[in-house]
């Protein structure tokens, strides 16, 4: 059964956990409230028992939402001296992040806590209440499928988050161990569908359900930047809130949630009516953080990250999931004699395109030995490349992806039930 992800709640203090059993303990003072706010001794009848069942389900609803309003903010703002101790004044080893190549980052202790600080260079300048407001709002945010942000420090032109620390190994490098390039520990179709469902719930989290009033854009999603996490191979996503923090996101964007598709639609407008020659140039004062084979077309020429461009790169992960490659590689052209680029995207749409049905089952990765459900992959190719379409527009939404993820996972775990335990060779007769 797939897991369902929940949103981890603070500890409630003991003064605020008594007064609020107190509160629930008490009976309505006036009869004459709204029924979906109060309770009254007609509750428990059995003529009005649908009715009030649902107006203790919004009571509880609503109580929890305004019992997490006030509980006291964990956001730390940390003072730099904190950071230059921890860091013996930056002179520790650096930790190795392939998850972000633009920042410094050093692993250690703060408060008692393993932690992992970044250090990013602010994009743009940030107004600080509006950095503070923005600091304790992600940090109020939580999700199994998201590492924390615990909070931050500002020192001239940097920002130092810092993270918890999870024990485990990026995607990219569980996917691709160039020390044995045969080997991988995804080695079963449920381990890569359990990291395809994480990743899916934890973008479609931080695109709707934050429980902000930002539109928030993640703009670092790359294999890289997914932790698989130890000894569970559950799917841990870095990075949340950098983009928000270090102005990578613009403002409109970043305010309002309105806004995002009529600007991903302005953007392909204004690309659209330029001279040929004017498309080719970018401007000098936008400097683009994404990487080569996850940045989407209209990221490509504005440098404007969304959530499109979000789905962009969510599609290519899954599609690195699913074929074990890289998102671009070089192939030695036998004709020409020369290299050129081959993306993963290329390589599935002709897989998925072919009318021999074996070729899906050809192009997935081998180290699995086709014990796979082979409709099952060839749908979530689909999926995948769905998002990767060129055409913002036409991209789905994160709720819709990660609703038919969910439901891709169920049906693996009937295969992997019916199929019983994996074995360790090839279950088809066709040759590769």
């Amino acid at each position: 059964m797939c897991k369902t992800k929940m949103n981890v709640k603070e500890p409630i203090p003991l003064s605020s956990r008594k007064s609020y059993e107190k509160s629930r303990s008490l009976p309505s003072t006036s009869s004459t409230s709204n029924p979906s706010t109060s309770t009254t001794s007609n509750a428990f009848s059995s003529d009005n028992n649908h009715s009030n069942t649902s107006s203790e389900s919004r009571t509880s609803r609503s109580s929890l939402k305004s019992l997490k309003d006030s509980l006291p903010e964990t956001t730390h703002i940390y003072d730099f001296s904190e950071i230059r101790k921890a860091t013996n004044n930056f002179l520790a080893k650096r930790f190795s992040s392939a998850s972000s190549s633009s920042a410094s980052a050093w692993k250690c202790l703060i408060r008692g806590k393993d932690v992992i600080i970044f250090q990013r260079k602010f994009q743009r300048s940030i107004d600080s209440s509006k950095l503070r407001e923005r600091l304790t709002a992600i940090c109020k945010s939580h999700h199994i499928s998201l590492i924390k942000l615990l909070g931050a420090s500002v020192s001239g032109d940097y920002i130092y988050l810092v993270y918890e620390y999870v024990n485990g190994g990026n995607l990219r490098d569980c996917l691709r161990n160039s020390r044995n390039p045969e080997f991988t520990v995804l080695s079963t179709w449920m381990s890569r569908m359990q990291i395809a469902a994480d990743v899916a719930q934890g973008i479609e989290y931080i695109h709707h359900f934050s429980g902000l009033d930002l539109a928030l854009v993640h703009n670092h999603i790359k294999s890289s930047s997914v932790i698989v996490t130890e000894p569970s191979y559950n799917a841990k996503i870095c990075h949340f809130g950098t983009s928000e923090l270090c102005g990578e996101i613009s403002e409109k964007i970043s305010e309002n949630r309105e806004v995002i598709q009529s600007s991903v639609g302005e953007i392909q407008e204004e690309i659209q009516s330029l001279p040929s020659s004017s498309k080719l140039r970018r401007s000098k004062s936008v400097r683009f953080t994404g990487t080569k084979g996850y940045m989407s077309p209209e990221y490509q020429q504005s440098g404007m990250a969304t959530q499109k461009s979000d789905v962009y790169a969510f599609g290519v992960v899954i599609l690195e999931l699913l074929s074990g490659e890289e998102p671009v590689k070089f192939k030695l052209d036998q004709e020409s004699g020369q290299y050129r680029s081959v993306s993963v995207i290329e390589t599935a749409r002709e897989a998925i395109e072919s009318e021999d049905f074996e070729k899906i089952r050809r192009w997935i990765d081998r180290r699995l030995k086709d014990s796979f459900p082979v409709d099952i992959a060839e749908r979530l190719t689909r999926v995948a490349l769905e998002c990767v379409h060129i055409e913002a527009d036409k991209r789905p939404d994160m709720r819709r992806v990660s609703v038919k993820i969910s439901k891709l996972y169920l049906e693996s775990m009937k295969w992997k039930d019916k199929m019983g335990t994996p074995m360790d060779f090839t279950m088809s007769l066709v040759a590769r």
